[in-house]
């Protein structure tokens, strides 16, 4: 398609969903994944112009599609919209495009500014002032997104602990690839699968790099794709993981405590966090990240991309974070 019939055809989804008379202003790439595109630009509504960003799925052939939670951009939209009904600051979406768009699955939301990149959030000290507050922030966040009625979003997939174990054991068995390890984490993720376990609405991804900052905190909450229902503690691990600090030396996305974080949450959901239960999901969180990088490095080996590619190398980082964390040194 030409830029030009792709413009004509995003004004008229434009005005068809939103209003007239639609016209399009600074379009812009931003990202051009393998699952996803993402474009921002500003357009005429009505008598202001708006700022608007736009994601686009990108359908591609994965073997191992369905054994991990994912869902596309149509469904991150519906998801996006429950969250901001309990009050997450979710990307507020303005319309979800329908197959007569011509422009594919996605959905157009309102632009929200401020920064994503980690290493500047963790470091900079223009955030420092929103460092000291979101830690606070996170938990209630979390709180807030594991009150999404899981009957709103039916179209998340559910993994409870040892099925979601499971699931990323398959992944390691389809690639053939026997690290010793990563064979000794996942079996240790096996045996030590928390008894008790909440069912909720999960977001899957929540760390820094998916949370927009302004020098007041977080403003946003990005990348639903990964959402499921199962345990909620699982989110509170997966933020605390060394790999998210972006070389700060706290715990909580290099900027709080974990006593912070779940004592926040905790005021937020009234539910209590036993620590060891969280601190599971914290270790898998690692071993998930090791298999991650094994993962987007044979499709990088596959599709001939590079920069793919270089993820696989980094696979060892999260295993040796995860024996340190087992071995109270986390």
């Amino acid at each position: 398609m030409s830029d030009g019939e792709f413009i004509k055809r995003l004004r008229a989804a434009l005005v068809r969903h939103i209003g007239g008379p639609g016209t399009i202003h600074n379009l812009q790439r931003l990202t051009g994944g393998a699952n996803r595109t993402t474009m921002s630009f500003d357009a005429d509504i009505g008598h202001e112009r708006l700022e608007l960003v736009m994601q686009l799925s990108a359908h591609v052939s994965d073997p191992l599609s369905g054994i991990t939670p994912e869902i596309g951009t149509a469904n991150q939209a519906r998801l996006m919209m429950a969250a901001q009904r309990v009050g997450v600051p979710a990307p507020k979406v303005l319309a979800i495009l329908e197959p007569s768009d011509q422009l594919g699955e996605g959905y157009i939301a309102l632009r929200i500014a401020g920064e994503t990149l980690g290493p500047r959030i963790v470091r900079d000290d223009r955030f420092a002032p929103a460092r000291k507050v979101m830690t606070r922030q996170c938990g209630q966040i979390l709180a807030a997104i594991h009150r999404i009625e899981p009957t709103e979003v039916p179209f998340l997939m559910e993994q409870n602990a040892a099925e979601h174990v499971a699931a990323h054991r398959r992944i390691v068995d389809y690639y053939g690839f026997r690290l010793p390890a990563l064979e000794f984490a996942l079996r240790w993720a096996e045996l030590n699968v928390p008894s008790k376990q909440r069912r909720t609405v999960v977001h899957g991804d929540f760390r820094v790099g998916n949370l927009i900052v302004g020098d007041e905190g977080i403003r946003c909450v990005l990348d639903w794709e990964l959402a499921q229902i199962g345990d909620p503690m699982q989110d509170l691990g997966w933020l605390c993981i060394r790999t998210w600090r972006f070389g700060g030396a706290a715990a909580v996305g290099g900027f709080g405590s974990r006593e912070a974080l779940y004592a926040a949450y905790e005021d937020a959901s009234g539910h209590a966090v036993e620590p060891g239960h969280a601190r599971f999901w914290e270790a898998f969180g690692n071993v998930k990240w090791a298999i991650d990088c094994l993962r987007l490095g044979m499709r990088g080996v596959q599709e001939g991309q590079i920069e793919r590619s270089a993820i696989g190398r980094r696979i060892e980082e999260p295993l040796w974070d995860f024996f340190n964390l087992i071995e109270g040194r986390g």
